[in-house]
């Protein structure tokens, strides 16, 4: 088996304690503020807890991109000591980086023909990315391959997600993706948009519910809805807050006590300097695995091939772990392809017959 690393962006906003555990590497995004660039680099170039203060005071940080000669510097050490890669990347959804990325695989595939560069759209950002690399990680310790890991990756990245939650809309208005109108309402009803991020990526507003403590129970329900076993789940869940730990610690205590099997407890961490610029203070993320989120267009798609799926109610999806999902998604796959293999056939044989008379 080939040596390889496992790297992402920094934007899966996890301590670096956990990159040090984990044996994963990272790459930093950048954002400006009052004029001065700086690495998003786990709060070492400035103090996570001061970024959010200066925000509060008014303070407007932009945000760059990793370009595509970073990555090609990123990845070259690791290239020459003879490496594989397997780089995780923030949603391309809501940032144009895996585009630079790409074009850096592209080159450097030219220059190191003898290494394997692999790269993944994570379609994920914070602590839906975090946990997704988190259980990258876990598996790569555990012994997987480069191929294996890829593999599993995608199909374990549609099943992970985060929603959000945001209690001060103030950003929003800086930033000009709402009115000062729509800003004056939300502040007098106590708005409090209810987001996650879709099949394609991209951070999505689902609901406006007016108060913190609603919005909170929103979240926790959210989790009931889409978790594997709903109430039952046993898989990870992450936390991530800006400048807001309170409020994280509370949605944290609400899920362990709704839900008593998790595999561990709930881990909170700060979100990041690069998505905070854009999500602002007041802002809780919320990551864990999913299998509902596509289980209806799944399940239709079996139907149509002629596999007989039972209902949800029926199912026993929910009482299954993640690896039993992961083989029964694989078995499934396989009937499908048969399935498909065995419709095209018979279709092709139909026309020749046909053009033989």
């Amino acid at each position: 088996m080939s040596k390889y690393i496992l790297s992402c962006c920094s934007t899966a906003d996890m301590p670096k304690e956990f990159y040090e555990e984990k044996d994963v590497k990272y790459l930093c995004f950048h954002f400006t503020m009052d004029g001065k660039s700086y690495m998003d680099d786990l709060g070492k170039s400035m103090p996570i807890e001061e970024f959010f203060e200066r925000m509060k005071n008014g303070a407007m940080p932009t945000t760059s991109q990793v370009n595509e000669d970073e990555y090609r510097q990123f990845f070259k050490p690791y290239l020459e000591a003879g490496f594989d890669i397997l780089h995780i990347c923030l949603s391309g959804g809501i940032s144009g980086t895996v585009n630079s990325l790409k074009i850096a695989v592209d080159e450097l595939s030219e220059e190191y023909p003898e290494r394997k560069i692999l790269f993944i759209d994570s379609l994920l950002a914070s602590m839906g990315f975090g946990l997704f690399v988190d259980m990258l990680a876990d598996k790569k310790n555990a012994g997987s391959g480069i191929d294996e890991l890829y593999d599993y990756a995608m199909t374990l990245r549609s099943n992970v997600n985060a929603y959000f939650f945001s209690t001060d809309l103030s950003s929003y208005l800086r930033g000009g993706r709402i009115s000062k109108t729509a800003f004056t309402v939300g502040k007098i009803l106590n708005i409090c948009p209810l987001m996650y991020m879709d099949e394609e990526g991209r951070l999505i507003p689902i609901e406006k519910v007016r108060t913190k403590k609603k919005v909170m129970e929103r979240i926790v329900e959210k989790m009931q809805e889409n978790a594997v076993g709903g109430d039952d789940y046993s898989g990870k869940c992450f936390v991530s807050h800006s400048a807001c730990y309170e409020d994280a610690r509370k949605v944290a205590d609400m899920i362990e006590e709704r839900f008593p099997k998790l595999e561990e407890k709930v881990k909170i961490n700060t979100i990041g300097t690069v998505i905070g610029a854009h999500t602002g203070v007041g802002t809780v993320a919320v990551g864990y695995y999913l299998y509902k989120k596509n289980q209806n267009k799944v399940d239709s798609f079996l139907r149509k091939q002629g596999i007989n799926i039972k209902t949800s109610s029926e199912a026993t999806y929910d009482n299954m772990n993640l690896e039993e999902l992961m083989t029964t998604k694989e078995h499934l796959e396989d009937l499908i392809a048969e399935k498909e293999l065995s419709t095209n056939t018979a279709a092709a044989e139909a026309v020749a017959e046909t053009e033989t008379r």
